[in-house]
């Protein structure tokens, strides 16, 4: 496995953090890690709320490369709760697909740390509406 994986996969162990914030909200169950073109790795954790507006660890961490001005991805990787196998969701992948229509079928996606088995999101969602 390449080293980009364990760095990453320790970037999202560091700010997974499971906590109650409210008796709505709830967060840091899920982290993620996404590596940009230019080698930045991104994280961030799921938020959960009792009215559907939270968001996925794989999303927030996304929307925090899109805020620090970059929107290409070449990895990702989550740590869902107990470390279990961890592929991003419908909406993530959607998300993934939109930012990158001509070129997302070659983002690696890091689906069982444990056993270092990667995929891409062509594999992923093979027959996707885009492309």
């Amino acid at each position: 496995m390449d080293n980009i994986w364990n760095e990453m996969y320790e970037a999202a162990k560091a700010v997974l953090s499971p906590k109650q914030v409210s008796e709505y909200v709830a967060c840091g169950e899920v982290s993620a890690a996404v590596l940009s073109k230019t080698g930045k790795i991104y994280t961030g954790v799921c938020i959960d709320t009792c009215s559907t507006l939270g968001i996925c660890a794989e999303r927030n961490a996304i929307f925090n490369m899109m805020t620090n001005g970059e929107y290409e991805i070449e990895k990702v990787l989550c740590i869902p709760p107990n470390e279990g196998k961890g592929a991003p969701c419908g909406a993530c992948r959607e998300l993934i697909v939109q930012l990158m229509p001509d070129s997302y079928k070659n983002i690696e996606v890091m689906l069982d740390y444990s056993k270092g088995e990667v995929i891409t999101m062509g594999e992923l969602t093979p027959h996707w509406w885009i492309g």
